[in-house]
């Protein structure tokens, strides 16, 4: 079967079953010849999210227009992921870890980054030894990964479905993302325009 784009293993936080897909994938290096290809023959184990509905308890009231201006837009940001602080710290002491770091810049210097983007001109990358694309991305990574570990730690057993659902279409960050999505796709920079194609938004949710 096929698991959710960017889980290959399966459902975060599910050590058992995770291990059952990185078995049955280590065995395949015993077979004699290939190439290989063998489907997982069981689905991913449903939540009650999944199963009941789940809503995020936090209730926001998301823009009716797009937010215009890098600084309204890093305002915009920086209050969402403040809210979420909370939850997202009894996540991380709930499991003992976190996916969120990989830029390297803190979630202030990300909301910044953001706004700038949706300025007219692009800015200069704030990390010094990375191109800009590569610092959006990663920054895109952090916020989206950020936010996700924060809601699951909420009541209710939330599905990776349901929070990408609810990410991309409740939030005020979803919002924006999308509109830096447009932004990118309109560059004349190759690799700020391959953002927007393929990296910042998925094309289920780019509509």
């Amino acid at each position: 079967m096929s698991f959710d784009l960017g889980r290959p293993f399966g459902p975060p936080n599910d050590a058992e079953f995770q291990r059952r897909v990185l078995s049955s994938a280590l065995e395949l290096l015993e077979v004699e010849s290939g190439p290989v290809i063998v489907d997982f023959p069981d689905d991913e184990p449903a939540t009650d999210g999944d199963q009941n509905g789940w809503a995020c308890p936090i209730n926001f009231s998301r823009p009716e227009q797009e937010l215009t201006g890098s600084a309204v837009i890093a305002a915009a940001l920086k209050n969402e992921f403040a809210q979420f602080a909370p939850w997202y710290d009894k996540a991380v002491e709930k499991h003992g870890r976190t996916t969120v770091g990989v830029s390297g810049l803190e979630l202030d210097d990300m909301a910044n980054l953001f706004g700038a983007m949706l300025d007219d001109a692009l800015p200069p990358s704030p990390v010094e030894e990375l191109p800009l694309a590569d610092v959006v991305r990663l920054s895109a990574q952090d916020v989206k990964a950020y936010m996700t570990e924060a809601a699951s730690a909420q009541p209710g057993d939330a599905g990776a479905r349901q929070l990408a659902e609810w990410f991309w279409n409740e939030t005020a960050t979803g919002g924006i993302f999308k509109q830096l999505r447009d932004r990118c796709l309109a560059s004349e920079d190759e690799a700020i325009k391959l953002l927007g194609i393929v990296l910042l938004v998925p094309t289920s949710q780019a509509a």
